[in-house]
């Protein structure tokens, strides 16, 4: 959790840092920029013929473009009160660039697409291994099976207490309601981790 002090009253005093994360193609990009605020900063790049070489993209072949840095986009809760997000990267690429955005979050969304859900196990495995509370959520695609969340649980072997989600990222409140059982969620970790450590 970061906090930033300003003298400009318009200012926010605290920022909520959340990060999305996910395989290639997936929809970071656009969950962030559907709940943003603010236009998104974006740092895509086109896709070019070297690059497909290198990428995996079976299921997405009508992506173009990719993120090659994060996206970033704001939403203010209250005065006083911001969350930043942060898109990483997809391809494994770009991952060294996951520590220095993960520096500070209150947590993640995982965003996992089911005709791809193993793409989902390296940002599993990250916030995991950091102890960084993250919720999944199952963003619906065109032709996609579905799946009950429990069987997407039981898929990517999460902890029984990690929320999974349906979501559509194209669509303002679905991203919203995933941002705030995100929130829930990381207030419950850290609560208990507070209790916890001060136990006798």
């Amino acid at each position: 959790m970061d906090s930033a002090l300003s003298d400009a009253s318009d200012s926010p005093v605290l920022a909520l840092k959340i990060l999305v994360a996910g395989g290639f193609g997936v929809g970071k990009t656009t969950l962030v920029g559907s709940v943003s605020e603010i236009r998104p900063l974006r740092t895509e790049e086109q896709l070019t013929a070297v690059g497909r070489g290198v990428d995996d993209i079976g299921g997405v072949e009508q992506k173009t473009t990719t993120t090659v840095a994060m996206d970033f986009g704001r939403i203010t809760i209250r005065e006083g009160l911001s969350v930043y997000l942060f898109g990483t990267p997809g391809q494994d690429r770009f991952w060294f660039l996951w520590d220095e955005l993960a520096q500070g979050a209150l947590g993640a969304v995982v965003l996992a697409d089911t005709r791809r859900l193993t793409d989902c196990f390296p940002a599993v495995d990250f916030f995991e291994h950091r102890g960084i509370p993250f919720v999944v959520a199952v963003n619906r695609f065109a032709g996609a099976r579905d799946f009950r969340p429990e069987e997407v649980s039981q898929a990517l072997d999460l902890d029984g207490d990690t929320p999974v989600l349906v979501c559509d990222a194209r669509q303002r409140a679905s991203g919203k309601e995933v941002l705030v059982s995100l929130v829930e969620h990381a207030g419950r970790v850290h609560a208990a981790r507070l209790l916890a450590r001060a136990a006798p």
